[in-house]
């Protein structure tokens, strides 16, 4: 399945708490993201909270973004990525 990075600006700041609450809002989106057959990998968040890099499985860029649009996410750029592990060559 293709990997995919996800930028993503928030204006007011990244909106999901470290609580219940939160963790009810992500498995929302887990939940909207597999009727997609997207699977959310993890995120990198700027210290600003205002940015995230995220990182998604999926068929192909036009399912990452159904999904985003299905759980009113923002999405600036979606980039095809493949691994590059420095430790491959030693």
């Amino acid at each position: 399945m293709p990997r995919y990075l996800v930028e993503r600006t928030f204006a007011n700041g990244l909106g999901l708490p470290v609580c219940a609450e939160g963790a009810a809002a992500s498995a929302e989106i887990i939940r909207i993201n597999a009727e997609e057959q997207v699977t959310w990998l993890h995120s990198y968040v700027s210290a600003d909270k205002s940015t995230t890099f995220c990182i998604y499985d999926g068929p192909n860029q036009e399912a990452i973004l159904r999904a985003a649009q299905r759980n009113a996410l923002p999405i600036d750029r979606i980039t095809e990525v493949r691994v590059l592990d420095p430790y491959f060559y030693f």
